[in-house]
């Protein structure tokens, strides 16, 4: 279980990286209460440990003209593994996909897509994914509005699990 590789400190640095990703390494040491060479090691091992996958800035993607979100529910006519795969590797170059999800039920995948507007989501959706291979159902719906779109997890959950078994 990789919770138990982690101490708190590494459990708080995440948490603070999660936050804020571009606070300086000297800002993180100083609010997880260590000092910062031995902070910067932590950060390191945490990344090449696969905790921490990248940093990346959080766009508005209203702001950027892209008006249309949509969520996808795609059910393959064969599940085969190299079927699964096969999709999945589509996905990797649909830029209209942001994200990508393999379900247990009843669809095989939930596509998170965005547009800048409803024609070009629908080109995508007649011209190729309806058009691809062992694709056998698609189901659409239109984002309205968000109320909420937190990234990563909630860390205070997860410290009041481990506060429990202790």
């Amino acid at each position: 279980m990789p919770l138990s590789r982690l101490d708190p400190i590494d459990r708080l640095i995440l948490a603070e990286l999660q936050a804020d990703g571009r606070m300086t390494n000297v800002e993180l040491a100083r609010r997880v209460g260590i000092s910062a060479p031995p902070c910067l090691r932590r950060v390191r091992a945490l990344e090449e440990q696969g905790f921490v996958r990248g940093y990346h800035a959080d766009v508005d993607s209203r702001q950027l003209g892209f008006e249309v979100s949509v969520f996808v529910m795609v059910g393959l006519q064969s599940q085969a593994e190299n079927d699964l795969s096969a999709f999945e590797n589509l996905c990797l170059d649909w830029p209209l996909v942001r994200e990508c999800h393999m379900l247990n039920g009843e669809v095989d995948f939930m596509l998170k897509c965005v547009a800048p507007d409803l024609s070009s989501f629908q080109s995508f959706l007649t011209g190729q994914l309806l058009t691809s291979y062992n694709v056998a159902s698609v189901k659409t719906s239109l984002v309205i509005r968000v109320a909420k779109d937190d990234p990563g997890v909630p860390f205070d959950v997860l410290e009041d699990r481990i506060s429990k078994r202790i």
